[in-house]
Order: C-alpha cells, then sequence, then structure tokens
C-alpha cells in the first residue's frame, strides 16, 4: 500500500465522518461537492471533516483507487465508503443516511 492509500486509511479510520471533496465546505468548488455538503448539513452533522482533493493529485488519484469509485466527492462512515453525491441523495431523501450519521457520526 502506498503512503497515500495508508494516509486515506488512516484519515477515514480515525474521523467518523468524512467528506473528500473539490473545494471546502465553506467554499465548494463543483456542484456535487456542495450538494454533499448541503445533504450533510441537512442531516445534523456540524463539524463535517473535509479533504480538498484539489490540493493533492496524490490523494485526488489516490481516493478513487481506494475506494475503487471513479467520482468525487466521496463520504465516508466510520472508516466504511458510502458512496458519492448520487448515492448521498438516494439514502438523504429515503431518511437512511441521517439514520447512519445519527448512529455513528
Amino acid at each position: 500500500m502506498s503512503d497515500v492509500q495508508n494516509w486515506i486509511k488512516e484519515t477515514v479510520s480515525s474521523t467518523p465522518v468524512v467528506l473528500f471533496m473539490k473545494g471546502t465546505a465553506q467554499f465548494p468548488q463543483c456542484g456535487f461537492s456542495g450538494r454533499a455538503i448541503q445533504i450533510l448539513k441537512a442531516c445534523g452533522v456540524e463539524n463535517i471533516a473535509t479533504v480538498n482533493v484539489l490540493e493533492d493529485p496524490e490523494v485526488r488519484q489516490g481516493i478513487k483507487e481506494y475506494s475503487n469509485w471513479p467520482t468525487i466527492p466521496q463520504l465516508y462512515v466510520n472508516g466504511e465508503f458510502v458512496g458519492g453525491s448520487d448515492i448521498m441523495s438516494e439514502m438523504y431523501e429515503s431518511g437512511e443516511l441521517k439514520a447512519l450519521l445519527q448512529n455513528n457520526g
């Protein structure tokens, strides 16, 4: 496992809720990342840990390899990959995401 993969594993394992995104929670750099932040806030997550993949090309590529998921944003809860903004939207609409975050976040 590369240094980037180890860093990603440590990050998602040590932080209950982590969103790998383009930009920051205060200033998302793409619509999908902005939507992901809105969903997390709507679920009551106040301290959203984010990783701006635009700051490090190795992390940007590494997270795609780590999750075997081609797009960003990517949400992790207690070390488990949840999904991107589409999956987050579906889970939010069904109430599943809020329950997951309240139980684990």
